[in-house]
């Protein structure tokens, strides 16, 4: 949803993800057929642990100092996120609740976008 320096191919299937969901959402709609992209920022996973740990290899700073300087700078919650909250909003985008919710990017990302 936001550009990034060095991340060229990256950015661009992220942002055409976003462009198939309107697309598509679109032409199943009449169907009953509802199709949304859930964005996640940094979730709390192994390879992002992994990250960390590695990034503090490479500096020399604390893990904590890692995780707060890279991956939370800009992110008003301040904390990773957790897969079950992510989980979540596609459970809720896959009930009924959700059914007049079509063709749109829903960022679960602690904050990120509102930069």
């Amino acid at each position: 949803m936001v550009g990034a320096p060095h991340k060229p191919a990256y950015v661009a299937t992220k942002h055409g993800i976003i462009g198939l969901t309107k697309s598509v959402a679109i032409e199943v709609a009449e169907h009953g057929i509802t199709c949304n992209a859930v964005c996640p920022g940094t979730v709390l996973t192994p390879i992002i642990e992994k990250q960390i740990a590695q990034q503090a290899q490479v500096t020399g700073l604390p893990e904590e100092r890692v995780l707060q300087a890279v991956f939370l700078d800009r992110m008003p919650t301040g904390r990773l996120i957790p897969p079950e909250e992510v989980a979540a909003a596609i459970a809720f985008l896959c009930s009924d609740a959700a059914a007049s919710i079509t063709g749109t990017a829903i960022p679960v990302d602690g904050g990120y976008t509102t930069h």
